[in-house]
């Protein structure tokens, strides 16, 4: 189940391009922030020992994993250095199959009903919006109508503190924060200054949203 890692705050950072010997601190950083689900591109430098050194540090309070993950073998890799969630661009059900089987939280990437229904049926535990720019958040409202209402569908790209609302407002449970929050280079301090933006962002816009339906 996804949701009760999302329930503290429903941010998942995307740490494309982060080296093994800055993982401990980036992480230490988006901790302090709130922040309690992490993924490592697998298109980063050595990104299973990221992964590893992540969520050996962390501990298991933490969801820690894999993105752009693209077949069953890496899957197998993402599990066997520790990380308990796969996170793909597309929706291939072979590889949401295989995450499933090992027992590992799997959250495709789709861009059409057709896409989300697929992904769902093959054992998804959520839903990445992606590209998030393509669907737009017109987009998504019309989805709502027919997913399961308690599903998490995360927006992916181009996400900053001041766009969470309009995807909030039509749906959306959470986002996949990148570039926004991360980058290679960036020190833990301007990490740790992002992420509080964001979870102050989504602290906001989350109260707000209550008091509208009250």
């Amino acid at each position: 189940m996804l949701t009760p890692w999302l329930d503290p705050l429903p941010l998942v950072a995307i740490l494309r391009g982060i080296h093994p010997d800055e993982a401990v601190a980036v992480g230490a950083a988006l901790a302090s922030s709130g922040f309690r689900v992490l993924e490592v591109p697998l298109n980063s430098p050595q990104p299973l020992e990221s992964i590893r050194r992540l969520a050996q540090s962390l501990g298991p309070t933490f969801l820690v994993g894999a993105g752009t993950v693209m077949t069953p073998a890496q899957v197998h890799d993402v599990a066997a250095a520790g990380g308990r969630l796969i996170v793909m661009p597309h929706a291939d059900v072979s590889v949401i199959r295989a995450a499933k089987t090992m027992g590992l939280i799997c959250v495709p990437g789709v861009a059409t009903p057709t896409e989300a229904f697929a992904a769902l049926t093959a054992g998804a535990d959520g839903l990445k919006l992606f590209p998030a720019e393509q669907v737009t958040p017109e987009g998504l409202k019309a989805w709502r109508a027919v997913l399961p209402k308690d599903l998490p569908v995360l927006p992916v790209g181009g996400i900053t503190p001041e766009t969470m609302a309009r995807w909030v407002n039509v749906g959306a449970r959470g986002f996949g924060i990148g570039s926004a929050l991360y980058a290679p280079g960036l020190d833990a301090a301007e990490i740790a200054r992002r992420g509080h933006a964001f979870a102050q962002a989504w602290t906001a816009i989350s109260k707000n949203a209550k008091e509208h339906r009250a």
